[in-house]
């Protein structure tokens, strides 16, 4: 989804939401656990993945937890905490970066990511 970077509202920023309200989002060796259930990510590629630890943290409502792609050196929730909804701009719909993956984004639920 794109928002507005809570740091600089001049800058938006493009991430996927890990955490609902309600959730507690934990990341334990670089697998990220929502609820206490492992959320697999394999379009994380492996250069970017990170072992380290963070969390748990209990997401408030109206706030969301978002993760970038690039675990390693991604400025996430990780870094400037929940989102609150009244930032959230819209969803995401093309990529044009990295070039090998242009195109649209899948319209694919939450629930159908969650069962792939």
């Amino acid at each position: 989804m794109v928002f507005r970077y809570s740091l600089d509202a001049t800058q938006s920023f493009i991430k996927r939401i890990v955490g609902l309200p309600g959730e507690t989002v934990q990341i334990r060796q670089g697998s990220v656990y929502v609820s206490g259930n492992w959320v697999p990510e394999p379009y994380v590629h492996s250069q970017y993945n990170d072992l380290s630890n963070f969390g748990p943290i209990q997401v408030t409502s109206g706030s969301y937890f978002v993760l970038g792609d690039r675990c390693s050196g991604s400025n996430d929730s990780k870094v400037f905490g929940t989102l609150g909804r009244r930032l959230i701009e819209g969803r995401a719909a093309f990529a044009y970066w990295p070039i090998d993956r242009l195109g649209w984004f899948s319209t694919m639920g939450t629930t159908e990511a969650k069962a792939k």
